[in-house]
């Protein structure tokens, strides 16, 4: 998994129960014939980038939304943002893999408005890089278990080796417990989900030494519960 098709292709090999696997999986309600390989082919090129730019810095959270990454195949990126990711990463083009209506996500608004401001790229991540979701209930955000993210974790330790960092931002207090043996230097932010946005912003302010001065205020999307923003 030392390059970013092997990557790709051994985590799309990985089949677990209540998960959905956005590089190997097909949502029958939203999802185009070929998703899967799309968003297989987004997440490629997102680390080839990566790569070829030598990014520093990786942000991970906590497991990918379904209405972000399983839609996506790029974590904390929704559909809205997709062509943000694209160009952060030096132009690269991403594509959707899903049929109606562009699909916001609450997370990835404010994820990427910071983003947009620093204007540095880094690899978005996730402890758990698939999406579990309650067994009656495909479209719905749950946490992931411990025996799923042993399962997964080498794609973790894999990716840090890949990518070699020099410092990684845990995204929650759950992301950052998840994080805390590992051996690059992490600092844990506030989640922007649930009355969390202003901290996460001042927090990735401070950590790229900008001020606090934010631009006009963005509305959140509209509450969502279970089925809403994930850690």
């Amino acid at each position: 998994m030392n390059t970013p098709q092997a990557f790709a292709d051994a985590l799309a090999a990985m089949s677990l129960k209540s998960v959905f696997n956005p590089y190997s999986d097909c949502c029958p309600l939203h999802d185009r014939e070929d998703a899967a390989r799309v968003r297989k082919r987004n997440l490629v090129l997102c680390l080839e980038a990566a790569l070829e730019v030598q990014v520093d810095t990786i942000w991970i959270a906590r497991d990918l939304g379904y209405r972000g990454g399983r839609r996506t195949g790029v974590p904390l990126t929704d559909e809205v943002h997709l062509a943000s990711a694209g160009s952060l990463l030096g132009g690269i083009a991403l594509d959707r893999a899903t049929r109606g209506p562009v699909v916001a996500e609450r997370t990835a608004a404010v994820v990427w408005r910071v983003l947009a401001r620093i204007g540095a790229p880094v690899v978005l991540w996730n402890v758990f890089p698939l999406h579990p979701h309650e067994a009656d209930d495909p479209l719905s955000n749950r946490c992931h278990s411990r025996t799923e993210r042993d399962a997964t974790w080498p794609f973790l330790v894999a990716l840090i080796d890949m990518i070699a960092p020099r410092r990684i931002v845990a995204i929650g207090r759950e992301a950052g417990l998840a994080l805390a043996d590992i051996e690059v230097p992490v600092i844990t932010v506030r989640h922007p989900s649930y009355g969390g946005q202003t901290e996460f912003i001042s927090s990735v302010n401070a950590i790229y030494g900008l001020d606090h001065k934010d631009g006009p205020h963005l509305p959140l999307l509209a509450a969502q519960g279970s089925r809403g923003a994930v850690a």
